[in-house]
């Protein structure tokens, strides 16, 4: 089985789209399948990822900047789509595919109709419902997302996996849960995970350790801040981190999240995909909305009661002093872990795999 995977990573992308299409590749190579991730400009961490991995990488050439796109997201592809099809045609002309999976927000139908000739089957990975597909498959694994939000945007032959069931996070997650989740039957608030994601390229980290610096925090406290290697703000970072009352460890381009998490009592961290690692491990968090493509997991998150969502580093402060309420601490961590848990397993990859070798027609 030979699969092609469309997707970008930039300080402006961010980097979960490309994390998230690297689990499901590992969870695809297990099964005996051939993976080539083609991307534009992705950044060498990420190369040298697919290289770890052994995954294939074909290069598209620079981009025009003359997107003249009219979705939302365009502007991310750096070209129009026609071209971006014409391109990964050519990375696809060297043999035949069964699969390609497209993970961009500035890709629809129209690239997908173009590049379809070239494989024998679609999928796409969406989170935004705000733009017709023409794709075999289709995963949206947000909290709050329902199948009727995609009506009108796919065919009805369309399979669509839909809801966190299917969150594409890596095996470690799933081998720690059970492990994390009796972490949390006796809560405690000694370890603090902040994780903004890997770009943060709206500096929220520091903003976070502000409010901290302010902030009356309890005796004996550790922070753990998690950033990527391209961060632009890393260095402001990690001199507000000395500058910190409580011992404040800055860590960068980390392997072991599912274990950090684990053994973390909190996290102040973005409403993006990290937060289906958090609930997998019953951590529970503050989750703040860095993206307005993060709206809707914020507010199914606060509905389900998994995470206390705030919309500004204003709130975070207000938070922060509800949290730290020496009579509803405790209870307060346990009702969020507890809600938090129920939203995934771990197990989603081998869901879409399992669905993706399922698809009627596969074997024509």
């Amino acid at each position: 089985m030979k699969i092609a995977i469309r997707v970008d990573a930039s300080s402006e992308i961010g980097s979960g789209h490309f994390m998230r299409c690297l689990t499901l590749s590992s969870k695809l190579m297990s099964n005996g399948a051939e993976i080539l991730f083609i991307s534009r400009d992705l950044p060498e961490p990420m190369i040298g990822m697919l290289n770890s991995f052994g995954v294939s990488y074909s290069p598209l050439g620079p981009g025009d900047n003359l997107s003249g796109g009219d979705l939302q997201h365009s502007r991310w592809l750096k070209t129009s789509q026609s071209n971006d099809a014409k391109q990964t045609l050519k990375a696809l002309s060297t043999t035949s595919w069964d699969w390609i999976i497209a993970d961009h927000y500035a890709l629809d139908f129209r690239w997908e109709a173009l590049v379809r000739s070239a494989v024998k089957k679609v999928m796409v990975i969406d989170d935004l419902a705000d733009r017709p597909h023409q794709c075999n498959l289709l995963l949206d694994q947000n909290l709050g997302r329902n199948v009727e939000d995609y009506h009108g945007l796919v065919s009805g032959e369309t399979e669509k996996l839909i809801g966190p069931k299917y969150s594409l996070l890596r095996p470690s997650f799933a081998q720690v849960r059970t492990e994390s989740l009796l972490r949390r039957v006796n809560p405690k608030f000694k370890r603090l995970l902040i994780s903004m994601g890997g770009a943060d390229k709206d500096n929220a980290t520091s903003y976070v350790l502000d409010v901290l610096k302010a902030s009356n925090l309890p005796a004996g406290l550790h922070i753990t801040v998690v950033m990527g290697g391209q961060a632009p703000w890393l260095q402001q970072v990690r001199m507000k981190a000395m500058q910190m009352q409580c011992p404040t460890d800055v860590l960068v381009d980390v392997n072991d999240m599912a274990q950090l998490m684990a053994l973390s009592d909190f996290a102040i961290g973005a409403a993006g995909g990290t937060s289906w690692e958090r609930c997998c491990l019953g951590l529970p968090s503050i989750v703040l909305v860095v993206a307005e493509n993060q709206q809707g997991v914020a507010a199914a998150l606060k509905k389900n009661g998994g995470a206390l969502v705030v919309n500004n580093i204003e709130e975070i402060k207000l938070a922060i002093e509800r949290l730290l309420r020496p009579d509803t601490l405790i209870p307060f961590l346990r009702d969020i872990s507890l809600a938090a848990q129920q939203v995934t397993d771990g197990q989603g990859a081998e869901r879409v795999v399992r669905k993706m070798l399922s698809v009627p027609g596969y074997y024509d």
